[in-house]
């Protein structure tokens, strides 16, 4: 069942219903300005960090869902409703929510009036707009009201959620003209605030939430809307709100324009305030000045189509597969720059206080995004690495606006640091810029010990190698990419459990998947040794790769798969041996990515076993079978009931790396098999079961031993966006950066006869056309670049052209 359409021409997914199976949301702004849209208008709004310093509040934990956001209400005689049918939830007459890139535009109508809600965060400014559109479809007069809404946070998202006995006396307000200034903790900081405005002059206001909406009333009801006249409170303490009433008079056919802004802003860092109380009006002057016509926000709006429709031209395909193109042109690339600027800390599934920007999350997101905006990857890389501990481990998440770790979570994730490796090559491979090694990077963010960058690198790599355990294999810690496998677990007492994470400490667990890394992005250091002319480094570490391709071709291998790890008694995990859990999926995908068993059979025959053991209709589940009962040994995944998470479930950020594993050793058709089934855009027929957004992916899918098999959570943020991009981009349609020039190396289903890509690299436009009338999986015969036959398969970068020609007949 469908709940809407793609508009392809447009960009935007239009939802045709408010009743979606959950609330389908878009992301606003692109650098420090961000907000969460719901199609019936939920979400909340931040600057830079979702906890620190959040700017309006939203309800997870609510019913009915989906409570709090940038609501209008209007009120037509005895009739209130929203052109997003939330909060009121007034049947409509018409609806419709149109989620582009960067904005969203709702429009509801009833009793002959049209509502359009457009919101967009400006690409160079610090503000949502929202702009309100009214218009009278009907042949008499009407006299309505008009009531913007939303409910501000005191900053601090975690401590204004539970600390109220000092929160319900901080909250501050300042009302002047059509502009509300939130100011709760001015008196404090002395340099930020937010403001809520509108551009025309307003008949009432409040900023009282228990004026408003009264204290037994809810946003559906709100007492000052149904009175149709704005009690003009003036909030004390209690629960800050902003709102507006206007009054609006229509005539038939026509139509009015509300513009709406709520704003962040500083004090300019050269000007002293000696009133504590007594806010810098001008910078908020300034930002409402931008945005007083139809005029001026229709070129912000403009600008911000213009930002995106520049930016999805750096890669593009034509196919014959119109879902293909609408993936890859337009919403895998858009979720990839919405995943590296939130890492997974703001969606409806995270709730923006608990994760902050993860190591391991933004070194991959920035798979996906750096041919984006290199310049913001290349600055991302330095803020990761300042994060960094001396001796090569890493925090496991980091607070965006501070740049330390969080120290709830700490570190002790032995996967992180190899991911540092990972990021900084795709990042020169991609812009040639191997300046960046020699940055100096700090150590938890200390900068009177900084070291260059690759200083960091060799500490990530030497990190891995220097922690082993008694199979070879690489320590685990106190997970790896599977953040529920915990390993160094063990119980003396029921309810007891304690971890180990040294030698020093007791048995250690070891995991195979992060051998598989060590391989895969071993190898990519070594690359960048030679590159940089560290001969002598690059050959040690190829020698230490190799010795560790041993240890997984030994302890590392079942029989048919590859062992996923060693508990902490040296008991195999992911074997045959093992009643439950007997196979993963992470090691088959890794370790085949990287090579091992690719020369002996053995990839054959882990592929092969993922196909037959854990291959479902919606995807492959991480783990079977799944585990029935509690094991304390394993940790945290056992704990989750069968079919659901890292229980079995269909985790779609590892089921690429199937699908890269299956290009290596040369299955095209496989490979797209695959791909496709965790697709939300070829999923979108099924929306009643799928649930989440049919325009980006979901972070995991219920598995076959699940109560709804096929259903799916945690949508937006998720490190499949990049890893799908990476994966579709580069090992299927094979257009891949080294760091030695583009190598064109697809591998692809077997029916199709070729396809043709756009990809700007280093400055330089190739438009690439790949001949595949032999119907072969992989290989490349012949390439010419510019009319002229070259050998092999990759084009050597070109400095003297704007654009380029290339041929490419597979064979």
């Amino acid at each position: 069942m469908k709940f809407g359409h793609f508009d392809d021409a447009a960009k935007e997914y239009v939802i045709e219903t408010p009743r979606t199976p959950l609330p389908w949301i878009n992301y606003l702004g692109s650098q420090d300005f961000f907000s969460l849209i719901s199609n019936t208008a939920g979400g909340y709004s931040f600057y830079k960090d979702a906890k620190l310093m959040r700017i309006t509040r939203y309800r997870y934990n609510n019913c009915p869902l989906d409570a709090g956001g940038r609501y209008y209400y209007i009120k037509d005689g005895d009739t209130v409703w929203n052109p997003g049918w939330q909060p009121t939830q007034t049947e409509l007459d018409s609806y419709s929510c149109r989620h582009g890139l960067g904005y969203t535009i709702i429009t509801g109508s009833k009793n002959n009036i049209e509502a359009t809600l457009q919101a967009f965060v400006p690409v160079n400014d610090k503000c949502e707009v929202n702009r309100i559109i009214l218009k009278n479809n009907g042949t008499e007069d009407k006299h309505l009201d008009l009531f913007s809404f939303l409910e501000f946070c005191l900053w601090n998202a975690q401590d204004d959620s539970t600390n109220f006995q000092r929160n319900f006396s901080t909250g501050e307000v300042e009302v002047i003209g059509s502009t509300i200034y939130h100011k709760t903790e001015y008196r404090e900081r002395r340099n930020h605030y937010a403001v809520y405005s509108v551009n025309k002059k307003i008949d009432g206001f409040d900023t009282s939430r228990h004026k408003f909406i009264g204290m037994y009333n809810g946003f559906h009801n709100p007492e000052a809307v149904l009175a149709g006249e704005s009690r003009n409170s003036i909030a004390r303490g209690w629960q800050p709100i902003g709102s507006h009433h206007l009054k609006v008079d229509l005539k038939p056919g026509e139509s009015q324009s509300f513009i709406f802004v709520l704003g962040y802003c500083e004090n300019p860092k050269d000007e002293k305030w000696e009133a504590p109380n007594v806010i810098n009006k001008k910078p908020a002057n300034e930002l409402l000045a931008q945005f007083q016509t139809d005029e001026q926000v229709d070129a912000k709006f403009q600008e911000l189509k213009d930002y995106w429709n520049g930016l999805l031209t750096t890669y593009t395909v034509h196919t014959e597969d119109e879902k293909l193109n609408r993936l890859v042109n337009i919403w895998n690339q858009y979720q990839c720059m919405v995943t590296f600027n939130m890492s997974r800390s703001a969606s409806y599934f995270e709730s923006g206080m608990g994760r902050g920007m993860g190591f391991r999350d933004s070194c991959q997101d920035l798979l996906g995004f750096v041919h984006l905006i290199p310049a913001r990857a290349r600055e991302r890389i330095i803020d990761i690495a300042n994060t960094q501990f001396e001796d090569g481990s890493t925090y496991h998440q980091y607070q965006p606006l501070t740049k330390k770790g969080n120290a709830d979570i700490g570190g002790g994730f032995n996967d992180d640091p190899l991911w540092l490796i990972a990021g900084t090559c795709a990042y020169i491979r991609e812009t040639g810029d191997f300046s960046i090694l020699d940055e100096m990077c700090a150590f938890d963010s200390d900068f009177s010990k900084a070291v260059p960058l690759m200083d960091h690198l060799r500490r990530s790599f030497n990190y891995t190698l220097t922690h082993r355990g008694p199979h070879n294999l690489p320590l685990i810690g106190r997970a790896d990419w599977n953040d529920c496998l915990n390993l160094n677990c063990f119980s003396e007492e029921p309810g007891e459990s304690f971890q180990t994470f040294g030698p020093s400490e007791g048995p250690v667990a070891e995991s195979v998947f992060i051998a598989g890394m060590f391989v895969k992005y071993g190898n990519e250091y070594a690359d960048l040794c030679e590159a940089t002319g560290l001969n002598d480094e690059a050959a040690k570490v190829r020698a230490a790769v190799a010795d560790m391709n041993e240890a997984i071709n030994g302890a590392g291998w079942d029989g048919e798969w590859f062992v996923r790890a060693y508990d902490a008694y040296s008991n195999p995990i992911g074997s045959d041996k093992n009643e439950e859990g007997k196979i993963y999926i992470e090691p088959q995908g890794m370790c085949v990515m990287a090579g091992v068993g690719v020369d002996n059979g053995k990839a054959e025959k882990a592929l092969k076993s993922v196909e037959e053991r854990l291959d479902t209709k919606f995807g492959i589940v991480l783990n079977q079978p799944a585990y029935t009962k509690y094991h304390v040994e394993l940790g945290e995944i056992s704990s989750y009931p069968p079919g659901y998470k890292e229980n079995a479930g269909i985790f779609c950020h590892n089921n690429p790396w199937i699908a890269c594993a299956e290009t290596v050793v040369g299955h095209g058709n496989r490979a797209f098999e695959v791909f496709k089934k965790t697709c939300p855009i070829y999923l979108e027929d099924i929306g009643e079961i799928h649930k989440t957004e049919p325009y980006v992916y979901c972070q995991m899918v219920a598995g076959r031993d699940a109560e709804i098999p096929g259903e799916g959570k945690n949508s937006w943020l998720t490190g499949t966006a990049a890893w799908t991009f990476t994966t579709m981009s580069q090992y299927i349609l094979g257009c891949q950066p080294t760091f030695a020039g583009l190598c064109i190396n697809p591998c692809i289903p077997d029916t199709l006869e070729g396809y043709k890509l756009d990809r700007t690299f280093r400055g330089v436009r190739y438009h690439i056309t790949i001949d595949n009338k032999a119907h072969v999986q992989k290989g490349v015969k012949s390439m010419t670049v510019d009319g002229v036959a070259v050998e092999g398969n990759v084009i050597t970068p070109v400095t003297d052209k704007t654009d380029v020609d290339v041929v490419v007949t597979m064979g």
